[in-house]
């Protein structure tokens, strides 16, 4: 392997080629640096990490009664679904310059689109790009190019020079080629360890084998690891992951949005021993569809299933793979890995404590089950009209929520609370600054944005300074 001394002096290098290490990029550039990089893992095809399979952002934004979203709701629904913020501060803040995000992504590039149908309830409070994140992503490379802001693919980062709490360069191999690499300022942006197995097995152990990881195989932590290993703060539960339910015949990487399943407010989940174990009517899906794939990960094999029937099947967005179905429960069971009778008694408790056979609503509608234990609080409809459908279900990783601890200006601190002179980092490498469990639909993209965008015009000051 050749080893070659880079002679080029960059004001700005970002590692990671997603949605915060563009925003840092575009940030940067604007903000005076002349000569930035981009180090991204993936090839050119598969470049964007797991924002390629984003859709939509949550902003704060003003206008008539009805689809106005200020700061306060914004925040409260934050707690609702996290409790209080592992850093109230960096919370509100980014709540704050959120309203900024989509007038400063149309100028680079984005456009936008009306929200789709569904059980999503996004409408008033996220805005949806134009073709979904890849298009999105795409945009913003080309923004790039045109500024003149290099980018290298299938670029791994194998360590980060560090002297005197000061960034100096990186370790970057690139085709066979070692590489030492030089900056003024480093923004980490290379998502968190959910595609690194053993790393994940430390902590969930041997249930990681039955999980599904939605988004990117590169996203291993090895930026998170070189970081941690330098003596950064780590923040954030280690254990804890963004996970939502997905169909259980997923791929194991990069299957992306379309194998989430988003029927279970409408039926019921039972695990391998034919039992429910949470309310699936709890909430509506935005705030409540990353509590499931934890919850499934808690389960006897990783394993569920959510069981609907012909009055509700209509109700949600279409799944990517076809459901298991059959005219009676009777020839749906044997279809199933559960325990057959205990199934059986499971969808005869659930409806006779049911709410008769109203119309299935997409808003919550206080249809709640009488005398049930775990209770279903809406959308408690009997499962009775033939035919019956049956979708299995596995945890579905979309990031880690450790990271990095970060200050207000992006800067990454080290192990006794003091920042680094010159090291940034944005998008999920950071985000459990914010985020310690549960998930609001566009969160991640507006941490990615804001921070993307703060630690790039940060970076570039201090290329200048």
């Amino acid at each position: 392997m050749g080893h070659v001394l880079a002679k080029p002096q960059y004001d700005v290098i970002v590692v990671g080629g997603g949605n915060a290490g563009l925003c840092a990029a575009l940030a940067a550039r604007r903000g005076g640096a002349q000569r930035v990089l981009v180090l991204e893992r993936a090839s050119e095809a598969m470049r964007g990490g797991n924002s390629r399979h984003t859709r939509n952002i949550r902003c704060v934004h003003r206008g008539h009664a009805d689809e106005t979203y200020e700061p306060a709701e914004f925040l409260d629904d934050l707690r609702s679904v996290t409790g209080d913020p592992v850093n109230p501060e960096l919370a509100e803040s980014t709540i704050r310059l959120s309203e900024e995000l989509p007038g400063w992504m149309s100028r680079h590039g984005a456009a936008w689109q009306p929200p789709l149908a569904g059980t999503l309830h996004l409408g008033r409070t996220n805005r949806w790009f134009l073709g979904g994140g890849k298009a999105l992503i795409n945009s913003y490379y080309a923004t790039l190019t045109r500024m003149g802001v290099e980018v290298r693919y299938n670029a791994c980062v194998n360590d980060v020079l560090i002297d005197n709490r000061r960034f100096e360069g990186v370790a970057v191999r690139q085709d066979g080629i070692q590489e030492i690499i030089r900056g003024r300022a480093f923004v980490a942006a290379a998502g968190g360890f959910e595609a690194n197995l053993s790393w994940l097995k430390q902590y969930w152990g041997e249930a990681v084998d039955n999980f599904r990881i939605r988004g990117t195989p590169h996203n291993d932590g090895k930026l998170l690891a070189i970081l941690l290993r330098h003596g950064t703060t780590a923040i954030g539960d280690p254990r804890g992951l963004h996970a939502v339910a997905v169909d259980a015949r997923s791929p194991k990487f990069d299957g992306g949005i379309v194998t989430r399943l988003d029927a279970i407010p409408f039926g019921i989940v039972v695990n391998r021993d034919g039992r429910r174990f949470y309310d699936e009517g709890e909430e509506i899906w935005p705030k409540r569809y990353a509590t499931w794939g934890s919850l499934i990960a808690e389960q006897p094999g990783q394993l569920a299933y959510c069981v609907v029937d012909a009055k509700t099947i209509a109700c949600f967005l279409p799944p990517v793979y076809k459901p298991i179905i059959a005219d009676s429960l009777e020839d749906l069971v044997p279809q199933l890995e559960v325990d057959s009778a205990a199934f059986v008694a499971t969808l005869r408790e659930f409806n006779a404590a049911a709410n008769g056979n109203r119309e299935a609503k997409r808003e919550k509608d206080g249809l709640r089950t009488r005398g049930l234990s775990p209770a279903k609080s809406n959308w408690a409809l009997p499962i009775d009209q033939p035919p019956f459908y049956a979708f299995p279900l596995r945890p579905g990783i979309t990031f880690t929520y450790m990271g990095v601890a970060v200050d207000g200006a992006a800067r990454v601190l080290d192990r006794s609370g003091r920042p680094f002179q010159n090291l940034y980092a944005a998008g999920e490498i950071m985000a459990g600054n914010i985020l310690s469990k549960g998930y609001l639909a566009g969160l991640g993209l507006t941490i990615g944005s804001v921070f993307g965008r703060l630690a790039g015009e940060e970076a570039a000051k201090h290329a200048f300074s």
